[in-house]
């Protein structure tokens, strides 16, 4: 779209990748209403198939819960993205998550965020479902998700525009 943009006007998308390798569904499946409903924001959900997080784009740590279940990142162009492992996750107090990245750490897209055992998680009877969540979704006038489909750490999930 980059030469198109350039010769119609048409806005340049900036892209969020799969944080996790899994099946990317709708937000809408995610069964807490807190993600369902979109009260954090509009965003995707993955059901991962490996207990591994990564970067989604090159952003900054804002904040990495001491639990592991979750991080939130700041992009480097400006989306608030949350990802959070699992559903009530919080519960397990760190057990089953190991957190690698830290407060304030600048990350390029890929770079391992945490990993996670999935077998673990589910045995322990949380479903694993990790709701990805731009929290300032409003501020963005293009919004498109992909889903349906496996997706690769990585591969692109949700691409913005201002």
């Amino acid at each position: 779209m980059g030469i198109f943009s350039k010769l119609f006007g048409g806005k340049a998308l900036d892209s969020i990748g799969a944080p996790v390798t899994g099946e990317a569904v709708a937000i809408k499946e995610v069964s807490d209403p807190t993600f369902g409903e979109e009260i954090l924001g509009k965003g995707i959900a993955i059901r991962p198939t490996v207990g591994k997080v990564v970067a989604p784009c090159d952003a900054t740590v804002d904040m990495m819960f001491e639990t592991g279940h979750a991080v939130s990142l700041v992009a480097d162009f400006g989306a608030e993205i949350l990802i959070h492992v699992g559903l009530d996750t919080v519960n397990l107090k760190g057990e089953h998550y190991n957190v690698i990245a830290k407060n304030g750490d600048e990350v390029k897209k890929g770079d391992t965020l945490m990993e996670f055992d999935i077998e673990a998680i589910t045995a322990a009877g949380y479903d694993i479902i990790t709701p990805v969540v731009i929290c300032n979704s409003g501020d963005y006038t293009t919004f498109e998700t992909h889903v349906g489909a496996h997706v690769n750490a990585g591969d692109t999930v949700i691409e913005l525009a201002k």
